[in-house]
């Protein structure tokens, strides 16, 4: 009976492992993979030798069956059966495990491939996942990229290498004005004007050519036709195999940008030239007290001369030309001095009106029969606080500009107004805040002044005028009155048509009372014997000082510096000190203080051609310091000392009272 059984398992376990061999063999045969499909056909002979083992182990069994039937005997051992059947169990398990995996599976028909296992599905859906992972992250990069593109400010521009738009952002829009769809396949020429096309043709030629990172600033029209300064940079797009296909321009509006470099640059010369102002003031202070000491004794010494050669008409006339040469060195050292502001302000109280009738008087003495000069005084009171020497240096110095520039004659007009400025208007130099200001024109009919000169028309040193004809100082000393009185000056010309230069000066609105000079002028200053402590380290100077001084009626003691001063003071009983204020020992400043402790009401005139020792840094004298500036005429030397102790003399009356 177990023989029987026997054979009846291999019987089954065969035709099992030939049914598995043709469910593999069939479906790859219909897909033309038995030489391709290794796997498949290698699992399919692993089952057909299975089966036909089997075949075979039922065949011995049969055989054995049948001898034990004939002869009686049964050949097979027990242990040996019980090995048979487990061995027969496993193949079936075998079989049936395969059988599961096939339901489970499927045979896959795939090139390569007779079936995929899960966890190597499960990889390949991981492989997908990634994949699509990644291009989902590209696809995000690629729109946050064009978001950025999109909305820089920076324009963004696609251009083909013949220089025709392929692609442009909406900075590019803002930068130009024309949308994506009016400029999209239009050349980039467009943009440029007849000027900047070489330029434009010549760069696409250079990126064709596979340069890169060119970089270049030009000037680009806006669609409303204004010009707008733009800066470029330019890059090549290149395929695969380094071909040029297309350009990549970034641009951007560098408008403010180069106005705000161009006001940096404006500071920087303003700084620049400041300090050169400042270095040519320190010189021009230090040359000056010297010269205008040499200009008081020449000056002092010529008057002297003339008084002397009275009748003789010949000397006389030479005396005065060297007066005359004495003076315009005189006003042309004033002249560095006021445009360095080093020189000494003395402002006051100036109505605008009676500077004007002064400068017409001197005009018309000099100005010249061919123009006609023309006064329009404010029909009101015009009060504004400055020098009054200073004021008429500006009125005269614009004046006689003006009639150089009428060579054929012309028309020059002098007037006095008021304007309200709202703080915005154009070429003020420098500008004012928003008010009401005493306004001088000066106006010519003259040749006028072309835009490239009146750009640097306030420069020091700069003259159109013949060499020997001019300083170059004139306009520019102008300029620095004006602006030290806290105004600003206007300059409005047409090449031949005339110039108008408008000053503009704060208000006064309370003028204080000022001391009548023609008064002062008409009395005559005597000394009356008092004592003068002359203090001067030029001993010429001194020699001048002494004899007009002594010729005035006054007993002068002189010393040559400071020291020697305190000791012949405290020998002499002095009325007053007349002193330099630069001195090499102890300035004037100084050895004023040290007398003061000896003797407080001591009046004091100070006496320079470069009074910095006494200003400082405001160039403006202090109410109750008496200064006369060298060089100084014997009439204004006796005038101002005669003032000073008056004054002293006055004030000491009004403190007794008190």
């Amino acid at each position: 009976m177990a023989d029987q059984v026997f054979l009846l398992a291999n019987l089954v376990i065969m035709f099992a492992y030939a049914a598995i061999t043709v469910a593999i063999v069939v479906p790859v045969a219909r897909a033309g993979q038995l030489r391709t499909n290794k796997l498949a056909v290698a699992t399919a002979l692993i089952f057909f030798s299975c089966s036909v083992g089997h075949g075979i182990h039922a065949a011995m069994t049969y055989r054995s069956i049948v001898q034990a039937t004939t002869t009686g005997h049964d050949h097979l051992a027990v242990d040996w059966f019980w090995t048979a059947a487990l061995w027969d169990v496993a193949t079936a398990s075998i079989g049936v495990y395969y059988w599961t995996l096939r339901r489970a599976y499927g045979v896959l028909l795939g090139q390569g491939a007779i079936f995929v296992d899960p966890w190597q599905q499960r990889r390949l859906e991981e492989a997908d996942a990634r994949e699509r992972a990644a291009l989902e992250a590209a696809e995000s990069q690629r729109a946050i990229l064009a978001t950025v593109v999109e909305h820089t400010d920076d324009a963004i521009i696609g251009l083909t290498p013949e220089g025709r738009v392929t692609a442009w952002n909406a900075g590019a829009q803002r930068l130009f004005g024309y949308t994506a769809g009016e400029v999209l396949g239009a050349p980039a020429s467009t943009f440029a004007g007849e000027a900047d096309r070489a330029e434009q043709d010549d760069t696409l030629a250079r990126i064709r050519d596979g340069e890169r990172g060119i970089y270049y600033e030009a000037r680009r029209l806006h669609k409303d036709g204004h010009p707008v300064d733009v800066s470029f940079n330019l890059a090549p797009i290149q395929d695969a195999a380094g071909t040029v296909i297309g350009v990549s321009v970034v641009a951007r509006d560098i408008t403010a940008a180069k106005e705000s470099a161009a006001r940096q640059q404006a500071l920087q010369e303003r700084t620049n030239q400041a300090q050169r102002m400042e270095s040519l003031g320190k010189l021009a202070g230090g040359v000056a007290h010297d010269f205008n000491n040499i200009l008081a004794i020449i000056a002092n010494y010529t008057d002297f001369a003339l008084e002397a050669s009275t009748g003789n008409p010949e000397v006389e006339s030479d005396l005065r030309q060297v007066r005359i040469a004495t003076d315009r060195a005189t006003n042309l050292t004033r002249q560095l001095l006021t445009f360095t502001r080093a020189d000494t302000i003395q402002p006051q109280d100036v109505d605008l009106n009676a500077a004007l009738a002064e400068v017409q008087a001197m005009l018309q003495r000099t100005i010249g029969e061919h123009i006609t000069l023309i006064t329009r005084p404010s029909s009101q009171p015009l009060t504004v606080h400055a020098d009054p020497g200073q004021l008429q240096q500006v009125l005269l110095n614009l004046a006689i500009n003006a009639r150089d520039a009428m060579t054929d004659g012309g028309t020059l007009v002098l007037e006095a107004n008021t304007a309200a400025l709202d703080g915005d208007e154009l070429n003020m130099q420098p500008p004012l805040p928003a008010g009401t200001y005493a306004r001088l024109l000066v106006s010519d009919t003259g040749e006028g002044i072309p835009p490239e000169v009146a750009a640097h028309i306030f420069e020091p040193f700069y003259t159109t005028k013949p060499r020997g004809k001019g300083t170059g100082l004139g306009l520019a000393t102008v300029y620095g009155i004006v602006t030290e009185a806290g105004g600003s000056i206007n300059l409005y010309s047409e090449p031949g048509i005339g110039t108008t230069f408008r000053i503009y000066l704060p208000l006064v609105t309370t003028p204080s009372t000022p001391s009548d000079p023609a008064t002062r002028e008409d009395q005559s200053p005597r000394g009356h014997g008092r004592t003068i402590l002359v203090v001067e380290d030029e001993p010429a100077l001194t020699r001048v000082i002494t004899r007009i001084l002594t010729k005035g009626g006054y007993h002068v003691v002189t010393a040559n510096n400071g020291p020697e001063a305190i000791t012949l003071f405290d020998q002499h009983h002095c009325d007053a000190l007349l002193t330099d204020v630069i001195m090499p020992e102890m300035p004037g400043r100084r050895l004023a203080e040290i007398l003061h402790e000896r003797r407080p009401d001591l009046p004091v005139l100070y006496m320079s051609g470069y009074s910095n020792g006494l200003l400082g840094s405001t160039q403006i004298l202090d109410d109750d310091i008496a200064f006369i500036e060298k060089p100084f005429t014997a009439h204004d030397l006796l005038q101002k000392l005669s003032e000073t102790l008056t004054d002293a003399a006055t004030a000491e009356e009004t403190q007794a009272r008190r």
